[in-house]
């Protein structure tokens, strides 16, 4: 009973199945009737008459909204968008795996119908902080104002490179990079894991913000308690800590020592 609750209340919370997990063997490490597999947990929402599994008129614990398993598709191919000068990520001087150097984030958008609303997604690599771009319109000048407005506060050497996919919003992205002091890169046409610290963050963020609803009615101080949340919340890859604090102590530190 204390197992199952510990679950659900987590659960509630939005926490995945593997930081519930990870979370139990921290609070009991020599009770192993109180450990359980994040395999299980998910086994136990997706099977039918569990305790943990939701009719399908309930939203799902779930970031994804799934009740049950499903295959992933891969996107079609785009053409590049921009006739003009561009960085492509191959031009990027680290490694897609290198992650010793902060102040390189990951963007895009998350859209609503007919993309007449959005909101901007920026992680920052070394940490996977996430910031989230209050968007009054789709177009290209918006994103670059929100952009620089968002970014522009940050030390230089937290501001360093951006990388986004091919979308028409970047059209001003010589702008952008002029304004921040900061390269912008362009991933590959169909390559969204090029981009993966940005993707994962944008499939979190789709359980706060639902496919087919309309996101400008999303005010700034909503984002920043979807901002907050997701920030607090403990990353393995991080050691179990969460991004506010790794980021934090980058913030505070001017030589930006190695994060252990």
């Amino acid at each position: 009973v204390l197992l199952l609750a510990f679950v659900r209340d987590h659960l509630e919370r939005r926490w995945s199945p593997a930081q519930i997990s990870r979370e139990l063997r921290c609070q009991h490490p020599d009770d192993r009737m109180m450990w359980v597999a994040p395999e299980s947990i998910y086994q136990e929402i997706y099977r039918p008459g569990s305790l943990l599994h939701r009719r399908r008129d309930v939203p799902s614990w779930l970031r994804t909204g799934r009740d049950h398993r499903r295959a992933h598709r891969r996107l079609g191919a785009r053409r590049r968008r921009f006739a003009g000068p561009m960085l492509m990520i191959t031009d990027r001087p680290f490694d897609p795996s290198d992650r010793t150097v902060p102040g390189h984030w990951e963007g895009d958008l998350i859209v609503g119908p007919a993309h007449r609303s959005a909101i901007g997604t920026l992680v920052e690599r070394r940490t996977r902080y996430v910031k989230l771009v209050h968007l009054t319109a789709c177009d290209s000048t918006t994103l670059h104002e929100a952009l620089v407005r968002t970014l522009g506060p940050l030390p230089l050497q937290l501001r360093r490179s951006l990388t986004w996919d091919q979308g028409t919003e970047m059209a001003r992205h010589l702008d952008t990079a002029a304004c921040l002091g900061a390269k912008v890169y362009f991933c590959e046409p169909a390559s969204p894991w090029q981009r993966g610290s940005n993707e994962n963050t944008n499939g979190l963020l789709r359980q706060y913000f639902p496919k087919g609803t309309n996101l400008s009615v999303h005010a700034v101080a909503d984002l920043a308690r979807v901002e907050l949340e997701l920030n607090e919340r403990p990353r393995a890859v991080l050691g179990n800590r969460p991004p506010a604090e790794l980021f934090a102590q980058l913030l505070a530190s001017t030589s930006q020592p190695p994060l252990r």
